[in-house]
């Protein structure tokens, strides 16, 4: 009886033995690959100019990254992605510009996409700046990056905005103003144009052509609208999410809604026509 014992016991040790290998023999493992070779095929410092925006800037090109498993080379769709920014902040800042690119193992830059990046980043316009870019290759939704060496340029912008500031094209935007109208103010209501004082206490500070700022009491509930011409709804500037109330995007067009009211107290809003975005903080 105990010889029949240890041989079920042995045979059903090798039964398991050998599904164990076969579940091994089956699992996909990831061998590695190898990190895409990116080249450009300009080297030399590039003046962007807003006339030739449909032009090529440039033509990136990198390398397969061939990645391995077990199986063999994956059969999966390898997804790139083309990140930029300036020198020094190893793509970790909060202005970094990114360019999904399904399959294809190059891409074209005109000079107005790459003049896109580099407003969305901020950048000043006519001034060189330092960039780098570099691709970044995964798998599926994400799975096993591997990125590339990293190109350094210097590229000069030219002045770009997601929405068009206060003033006139023709005076290159150094003629405009700015000012908030409303019922989530103390007064006057919904005024258009704004009676004295508050032509005055209701304007913005104008930091550049592309930036604006004003410190200002709200009221309570209600929303408010901005103005770049006194009496003239037409160029008004108006929130896409009127619910909200301390950060967002907006647009120049005369519809609603309006900006919401982030509630009684003292704020500064912060408007910024480079990346379309207006931001409140309390004083």
């Amino acid at each position: 009886m105990k010889n029949m014992l240890k041989l079920m016991f042995g045979s059903l040790f090798l039964a398991l033995a050998v599904t164990s290998c076969k579940k091994d023999e089956n699992r996909v493992i990831f061998l590695g690959g190898t990190a895409p070779a990116l080249t450009s095929s300009a080297a030399g410092p590039l003046v962007l100019l807003k006339e030739n925006k449909d032009n090529v800037a440039m033509v990136l090109n990198w390398t397969n990254p061939d990645y391995m498993f077990n199986t063999g080379v994956s059969s999966q769709d390898v997804s790139y992605i083309l990140q930029v920014d300036t020198t020094g902040k190893n793509f970790t800042s909060g202005n970094i510009q990114e360019r999904s690119i399904a399959r294809d193992t190059n891409v074209v830059l005109t000079v107005g996409e790459l003049n896109t990046f580099l407003s969305k980043m901020e950048l000043q316009a006519g001034r060189q700046y330092n960039v780098e870019m570099r691709i970044k290759s995964t798998l599926g939704s994400g799975a096993v990056p591997l990125y590339s060496n990293v190109l350094q340029v210097k590229l000069t912008p030219y002045l770009d905005f997601a929405v068009e500031p206060p003033g006139t094209a023709a005076n290159n935007y150094e003629d405009g103003n700015l000012w908030v109208t409303g019922n989530c103010f103390p007064s006057p209501d919904w005024s258009n144009p704004l009676p004295a004082p508050y032509d005055v206490s209701l304007k913005f500070t104008k930091i550049d052509k592309l930036h604006y700022e004003l410190i200002c009491d709200f009221d309570a509930a209600g929303a408010y609208k901005m103005i770049q011409t006194q009496g003239v709804w037409a160029t008004q500037y108006h929130a896409l999410d009127g619910n909200a109330p301390l950060s967002g995007e907006f647009e120049k067009r005369d519809a609603d809604p309006g900006f919401a009211s982030p509630g009684v107290g003292r704020y500064k809003i912060e408007v910024n026509f480079q990346t379309g975005r207006y931001k409140l903080t309390p004083q």
